[in-house]
């Protein structure tokens, strides 16, 4: 067969034409047949395979490859074989028949319709709103306080010292006994006349336990009036009749050295009986022995330090009995205290060398007298009086009064407003009249 006549039976297979209907011959007219067409041509039906389908392109794939093996002129390309390849590469990209345009219409439509959603949502969307992150609160629970307030003081001090017993002790001021042990630790000071012009002083601890105090002394009754509202115990040696009388009636808390040496040292460096010393560590271990654990009790009126600009009492002059006992003041703006000579000379702690230098100075005018057995003072306690408080550089005159024996002071301006103290030691000094106490700025 010519390359010819195989490219158009493969030209007829991709596009078949309408063919009359067949009719059937009798023997004559395919005798006739016979005689038109060579033999070799025809073939039986029965020997015809079954025809399959074979793709249009690859059909023409095969039909160029046995072309080009059967000799046809490599330059130019036929042009029918060009023709034929266009027609194919046009055939690979039309659809065919009505369901595959109608599907690619279809899928026309939606990416159109895709197109211009994507547009719209692109320029035409609405900005997203601000989102607000509102962050959870978290309380903080702030640390526990490690510290508290003292009731004697006003200082703060660890938890549980207001727990600690008040515990007191006498503390002679004649010559002989100076400088003393342990006041400058003391957190209240009372001053006042034992005998014979001499001043003697009760101080009260909880805040702090030195461990030298004294020299310790014998106690008299106005004392225990001022102690007794701090619920103190009392550390002495002896003491006037009516005091120690009081003491046991009263139930004051009692550390007589006389019942209890043990806790107690008489030192060789100082002749008796200047010579009585002690800790508080060790008065403390007597008042547990005792039953002595706790105080109930109200303490001073504290406020916080405001010292001014220009102190106004600068310089203060207690007369209290006579030179060596009459008190003088400094005040130090440095550290808003007031530094305290007695006696013409600095009054110091024996074992620190340090000068007594208190935060409040209360000067408190109060009658004395002489006791009932003609030999001991006595200062009339409750009731009322004037009084000078001394702290921050200034001076505040009011009134001072205490309702009865074991009811605590109370201290008013002249208006009846209560005064408060800075925080820190107190001493108070009892002093006869308005003109014993006199100030310069």
């Amino acid at each position: 067969m010519s390359n010819m006549v195989r490219y158009y039976q493969m030209n007829d297979i991709i596009r078949p034409k309408k063919r009359p209907a067949v009719s059937v011959l009798d023997d004559n007219e395919l005798a006739d047949a016979d005689n038109v067409l060579p033999k070799q041509d025809i073939i039986p039906d029965s020997d015809i395979p079954e025809p399959k389908f074979v793709p249009p392109e690859q059909l023409a794939d095969e039909e160029i490859m046995a072309a080009a093996s059967e000799g046809l002129p490599d330059d130019p390309e036929p042009e029918i074989i060009k023709k034929t390849k266009a027609k194919r590469r046009l055939s690979l990209h039309m659809p065919h028949g009505k369901k595959q345009w109608a599907i690619t219409i279809l899928v026309i439509l939606l990416l159109l319709s895709g197109g211009a959603s994507a547009y719209w949502f692109g320029f035409h969307k609405t900005a997203p709103k601000a989102v607000t992150t509102v962050k959870p609160v978290v309380k903080k629970v702030p640390p526990k306080p490690t510290t508290e307030e003292s009731k004697l003081s006003g200082l703060q001090v660890p938890i549980g010292t207001n727990l600690i017993p008040v515990t007191s002790v006498m503390i002679e001021n004649s010559p002989e006994a100076r400088p003393q042990s342990g006041l400058k630790d003391a957190s209240v000071v009372f001053e006042a006349i034992a005998e014979g012009g001499i001043t003697r002083f009760n101080a009260l601890f909880q805040d702090t336990a030195p461990e030298y105090v004294g020299p310790i002394r014998s106690v008299r009754p106005y004392y225990l009036d001022w102690l007794w509202p701090f619920d103190a115990s009392v550390a002495h040696v002896g003491g006037a009749p009516q005091a120690i009388s009081d003491i046991k009636t009263l139930n004051i808390k009692d550390l007589d050295q006389f019942y209890n040496s043990a806790a107690y040292d008489r030192i060789s460096s100082r002749y008796a009986p200047h010579n009585v010393y002690t800790s508080i560590a060790r008065l403390q271990q007597l008042e547990k022995s005792k039953g002595f654990t706790s105080a109930n009790f109200t303490g001073f009126t504290r406020k916080k330090e405001a010292k001014v600009a220009t102190p106004t009492a600068r310089d203060i002059s207690l007369s209290i009995s006579s030179y060596y006992f009459n008190v003088n003041y400094i005040y130090d703006p440095t550290t808003n205290t007031y530094l305290r000579s007695e006696g013409g000379e600095v009054h110091k702690d024996e074992k620190s060398n340090t000068q007594l230098a208190p935060k409040v100075v209360v000067a408190i005018v109060m009658s004395r007298g002489i006791d009932g057995d003609g030999q001991h003072t006595d200062y009339t306690t409750t009731g009322s009086g004037h009084m000078y408080v001394f702290q921050d550089g200034t001076v505040q005159e009011g009134t001072w009064s205490k309702d009865s024996r074991q009811a605590q002071w109370k201290f008013v301006d002249a208006a009846g407003a209560p005064i408060a103290f800075n925080p820190g030691q107190t001493w108070l000094s009892m002093v006869d009249t308005n003109g014993s106490v006199v100030y310069k700025p």
